[in-house]
């Protein structure tokens, strides 16, 4: 039954339907492949959308991997802005952040978690680096990750992880000049050779690549969340990732490397 309503939730979620419309796609599909069984209704979508499994990614290259963390915030369409579509009532718009963390080989998501919006970036690394099953090498993330608490986090899954996050510009050297951290090496280096060679000598425009996947999350599953209630918001968010990483998938050709025939 759990697979019959992640399908119709990817249905809903792709061709950007309402649960009535997806439960009647679903019937005609079925009919179309002689087949005998009943589509999930539309109320047993909804509810049953609050308690679905968690979603597994999709599978990655082993091996050791470079994570790239970024996070974007999804509208909230409730009760305000219905009130302000329709009667021109001013009202304080709800917002959801999605966390990516997105493998920079492949291009694939391999791990996500949604919050409200007063929950700050760095706490959701743990949670994100929670959901990874293979060894890191490397974690990449934007100026707004920078902090202590994120190279703790961070150190807890691997002391060899390499860390890539721009320090802000208010940034100081820590008090301990004869240890210093990868945070106090990263300064120094901007401080000697500024902010732009040190992105090409860390490879810093990766990051480039997880916000390629923001721009594509907006793009193909939408802007919005559907789902009213928490726990529903993020079961859609998890099948949109999981539509995501089945795109790209999909999308991947699976290349040979042609050996030279000799006459």
């Amino acid at each position: 039954m759990d697979a019959a309503i992640q399908t119709s939730m990817m249905l809903r979620i792709v061709f950007k339907l309402a649960l009535r419309q997806t439960e009647g796609l679903m019937t005609s599909v079925f009919t179309l492949m002689g087949l005998t069984l009943s589509a999930p209704d539309h109320s047993t979508v909804s509810r049953r959308a609050v308690i679905l499994p968690v979603i597994q990614p999709a599978q990655v290259p082993h091996g050791p991997l470079h994570v790239l963390i970024d996070s974007t915030g999804l509208q909230v369409y409730g009760a305000g802005q219905w009130l302000e579509a329709k009667h021109g009532a001013k009202s304080r718009r709800t917002w959801r952040t999605l966390h990516l963390a997105v493998d920079a080989a492949s291009g694939m998501i391999v791990a996500q978690t949604l919050t409200d919006q007063d929950a700050d970036n760095p706490s959701q690394v743990g949670p994100l680096l929670d959901q990874i099953d293979d060894p890191i090498v490397r974690v990449t993330a934007d100026g707004a990750y920078d902090g202590a608490s994120t190279y703790q986090t961070i150190a807890a899954y691997g002391d060899g992880i390499e860390v890539v996050i721009p320090p802000r510009s208010t940034a100081v050297i820590s008090g301990e000049p004869d240890l210093p951290t990868r945070r106090d090496r990263h300064l120094a280096m901007i401080a000697e050779q500024g902010r732009l060679a040190w992105q090409a000598a860390t490879g810093y425009g990766q990051r480039s690549l997880v916000e390629t996947t923001m721009g594509r999350y907006k793009a193909l599953i939408g802007p919005r969340l559907r789902a009213r209630g928490f726990a529903a918001q993020q079961t859609e968010a998890a099948i949109g990732v999981a539509v995501l990483n089945q795109m790209l998938a999909a999308g991947r050709p699976n290349s040979v490397r042609r050996q030279p025939v000799i006459a």
